[in-house]
């Protein structure tokens, strides 16, 4: 009798990894790594810098040969991952982008010269199969996203910057839509516009995704599993980064418990064997009991690797308010040729504020100008020649030195220090022994971030500019920059694709669009909505019959208003939470102190009044946390309550 139930059909595999184990100059990478990847399924892989996660993509395409096992696909399915060298020919980018799929160029080609009518056909249907004729719409609706208009895609790809030229490649890739696509870190080269625009690309590719990622957001919106690479395995979980982040938490909490019960138990078993292993009447359980503590397997320790913090020291003395002024400044390179153009503007020293604005409008610009590293072709940019400035870019990791170490810099910084002085603040940058003397070529990604961001904050600066600062940062570092800038107390301009950093340390947007800049008063949901239905738009083409254009624009405007209402009505709160979490973190550490002091048993006999005087103070600053808590919960239950 057949059930009414209908069975579960399970999603097919599109790549197993089985037992893959690879080794770099003896160290082991891989340690018979094994994970099913389900086709169509878009996978995030994480871990930190240095764990293999690029060396696992190089092995599943053949780059590299692993020492054992391997991988696996249904025959004719196709993996495709992005050159890592960018295209710099004299072929305009649309060209080069649809030369890219060599069957549909060759069959093209063969049209021309075939003669053969059956031939003919094969390849007219075989053209129809592999939609060529809509190509070129397709190749251009993607490089549109990526940030290259119609005139853009014109232009040969030797007139692009290398970065400009990654982002072809990208978009070639895309374009070829592989069965297995392979992404490496993606949007390193991308901008927050691009990085939205990939986000929802990547929610509707057709085929299976394993992108390395160290961005959050888009682990959480554009991912539904996640493949955890740590000490050689890989695991996978279901959902997002958030959801997996959690998982992971819960199995180290259970794995914890698991495994104080294990040592009790092993200790029970200990202590009886022991006790009555040279007993006639008990040598036998307790040969029992030592062959089980012989086959106990150990439950694995927890080593959660911890991230060293950023330090960005406070500025020595604060200067006055605005910090800069700009008055109607035209800036640029090139008299008579300004970039921007009538900027005034005020930036105070409390100021935390996001640029947003597609690559190529001038964000950098505008961060050098504000920098004072250029000056306005005209206007007035005012500001107290006792400001001191930070400035971190990404191209500076390009331009370190060549053969100098971060004692080096340091030293340089600190002419007059002693030894023990310079290797105390290296190690406080986190350089200890083992990388303080190593040259800046043979520094990681990440090791050479933290460099140029002490450089950056070394003179103590009341201004810090970061300029895509999380390009080699993995997802805990990210995090630890986060908290950061938000206990710096200077003032911050930020330019980052990184949606969460720009979310949790910026309290003002600014958008720099159209030769200006201006205040931008909705929040990045509603920017968000604002790119993806601009590029939209220039897909569909703005206008057409069936479009109220008139009434997509008054919601949109209608939005800022309502943002900019939330934004200004919240401040106040957003300012009074931040003041009470760092009221609260002083109390406790000094409850924390006369807890360790009350905890001396002798106090009490030792001397008795001091011990009084101790408590009834330690009473006074458990209500003053109390009402900090108090007003902490206030304004936060407003703020969550207004949605923010």
């Amino acid at each position: 009798m057949t059930s009414g139930v209908a069975s579960a059909i399970p999603t097919p595999i599109m790549l197993h990894i089985n037992d893959l184990t690879y080794r770099i100059e003896g160290k082991l990478i891989l340690d018979r790594a094994t994970a099913a990847i389900p086709e169509g399924h878009k996978v995030g892989l994480v871990g930190r810098n240095g764990a293999g996660k690029t060396t696992l993509l190089r092995l599943l395409v053949g780059e590299l040969q692993s020492e054992s096992g391997g991988a696996s696909m249904p025959k004719n399915a196709r993996i495709g991952m992005v050159a890592q060298e960018a295209p710099g020919g004299p072929e305009t980018l649309i060209d080069w982008t649809l030369a890219q799929h060599k069957e549909r160029a060759a069959l093209l080609d063969e049209a021309e010269t075939a003669t053969d009518p059956h031939r003919i056909g094969d390849i007219h249907t075989r053209l129809a199969d592999i939609s060529a004729h809509t190509a070129p719409a397709r190749a251009a609706t993607i490089l549109a996203g990526l940030g290259f208009d119609d005139e853009a895609q014109q232009r040969s790809c030797a007139s692009y910057s290398g970065g400009w030229r990654m982002r072809v490649a990208l978009g070639a890739m895309l374009f070829l839509e592989p069965d297995v696509l392979l992404l490496d870190e993606p949007t390193n080269y991308l901008d927050l516009e691009g990085t939205l625009w990939l986000e929802a690309h990547l929610k509707t590719y057709p085929h299976t995704v394993l992108m390395i990622s160290h961005d959050r957001d888009l682990l959480n919106r554009a991912v539904d599993q996640i493949l955890h690479l740590e000490r050689g395995k890989i695991t996978l979980y279901t959902g997002g980064y958030d959801v997996f982040e959690e998982t992971r938490r819960e199995q180290q909490r259970l794995q914890l418990k698991l495994r104080g019960k294990q040592d009790e138990q092993r200790k029970h078993m200990q202590a009886f064997v022991d006790r009555f292993r040279y007993k006639a009447s008990k040598a036998k359980q307790a040969q029992s009991r030592l062959k089980a503590l012989e086959k106990m397997q150990p439950i694995a320790e927890i080593v959660d690797d911890q991230v060293r913090p950023f330090d960005f020291p406070t500025p020595t003395k604060g200067v006055g308010n605005p910090m800069i002024r700009l008055d109607e400044v035209n800036a640029g390179y090139e008299e008579g040729k300004p970039i921007l153009r009538g900027l005034t503007l005020r930036i105070d020293n409390d100021d935390r504020i996001g640029l947003l604005g597609e690559n190529g409008n001038g964000k950098s610009t505008f961060a050098k100008l504000i920098a004072g590293r250029l000056p306005p072709l005209s206007g007035r940019r005012i500001a107290s020649d006792k400001i001191v400035v930070g400035f971190f870019a990404q191209h500076q990791m390009e331009d370190l030195p060549t053969g100098m170490t971060p004692y080096d810099h340091i030293r340089d910084l600190m002419p007059d220090g002693t030894e023990a002085q310079r290797r105390a603040r290296l190690g406080v940058i986190g350089f200890g022994a083992d990388k303080a003397d190593t040259v800046a070529e043979k520094l990681s990604g990440g090791e050479k971030a933290r460099l140029l961001f002490a450089l950056a904050t070394f003179h103590k600066p009341h201004l810090l500019i970061l300029d895509e600062p999380t390009n080699h940062l993995d997802v805990d570092s990210r995090q630890a920059l986060v908290m950061a800038i938000n206990d710096y107390e200077g003032c911050v301009i930020l330019i980052s694709h990184d949606r969460h950093l720009i979310e949790a340390t910026a309290d003002r947007l600014w958008l720099v669009r159209g030769g200006t800049v201006s205040t931008y008063d909705g929040d990045l949901d509603t920017y968000r909505k604002e790119c993806l239905a601009g590029k939209e738009g220039r897909k569909k083409g703005r206008g057409k019959a069936g479009t109220d254009v008139g009434e997509s624009s008054a919601g949109r405007v209608e939005a800022r208003r309502e943002g900019a209402g939330k934004r200004v009505n919240l401040q106040p709160l957003k300012k009074k939470v931040v003041a009470a979490e760092k009221r609260m973190a002083e109390l406790t550490a000094e409850l924390a102190l006369y807890d360790r002091k009350l905890g001396d048993p002798g106090l009490y006999t030792r001397d008795p009044v001091q011990a009084s005087i101790l408590s009834r103070e330690r009473g006074q600053l458990g209500k003053k946390l109390e009402e900090a808590e108090a007003e902490w919960m206030a304004a936060s239950e407003v703020l969550e309550g207004a949605g923010f």
